[in-house]
């Protein structure tokens, strides 16, 4: 009998273990957005792009759908084209990450980081909460790199997403 109970809570452990695994969502790397100047490229319908063209070294994006903790990291966010190539005009504002749940459907909704801010040569970090809860279903859920002070428009976005279950 005690097998079976301590087998009976191995069980239940390893399955609320897996939910709460699926809940993390990651995306691998974080690149720039590929645009033409003066070229919007919206995403979820009501966010707009910088209109030029970013690129980055790299980062990463991880956030607990349950809960809204999310971590980011962006190195090397600098404009790719014009009189900033490879680097970015002094004084630029800060940046929010932003994670879209329900992309471009009627129930999408869209949550943001406190803001933080992007060094010169484009690096950036944030480890906190979402201002909000994420929905209880968040499908298709993407990451971008905001700036609030132009608008909101997004200049880079979470690529290579995976869940813990995949």
């Amino acid at each position: 009998m005690k097998n079976a109970r301590l087998l009976l809570l191995v069980a239940l452990l390893a399955s609320a273990s897996l939910a709460h695994a699926q809940n993390i969502v990651r995306w691998k790397t974080v690149v720039g957005v590929i645009t033409a100047p003066n070229v919007d490229n919206p995403v979820a319908g009501s966010i707009h792009s910088g209109t030029s063209p970013w690129t980055t070294r790299g980062g990463y994006a991880t956030v607990n759908l349950a809960n809204g903790a999310l971590a980011f990291n962006v190195e090397g966010l600098v404009l790719n084209g014009g009189n900033f190539t490879g680097t970015l005009p002094s004084g630029f504002p800060n940046v929010v990450g932003t994670l879209v749940c329900n992309s471009g459907s009627a129930s999408q909704v869209i949550l943001d980081t406190p803001q933080v801010s992007l060094s010169q040569q484009g690096d950036a970090d944030f480890s906190g909460n979402l201002v909000g809860i994420p929905p209880a279903q968040c499908t298709n859920p993407l990451f971008l790199v905001r700036v609030p002070a132009l608008g909101g428009k997004w200049i880079a976005s979470g690529a290579v997403r995976t869940t813990d279950s995949q």
